[in-house]
């Protein structure tokens, strides 16, 4: 089940870096910088999001065999 919700939880992270750089590359092009910088800040939460739950899942992945040996 852990498993399934990080899943769901790494999908939408790139869902959201995808939406953010498209965002990012269209705002850009027509000049609207705030909009730009705003996206750009999104590009950058949605990588760390994703790198958060990649390493979550390997964690729990670890902690799940580390307590099977017990």
């Amino acid at each position: 089940m852990i498993g399934a919700l990080l899943t769901i939880g790494l999908i939408a992270a790139v869902g959201m870096l995808i939406v953010c750089a498209l965002t990012w590359a269209i705002a850009s092009l027509s000049g609207a910088w705030h909009s730009a910088a705003r996206a750009r800040a999104g590009v950058l939460v949605a990588l760390g999001g994703a790198a958060l739950i990649g390493g979550a899942l390997a964690w729990t992945n670890w902690l799940v065999h580390t307590g099977s040996t017990l």
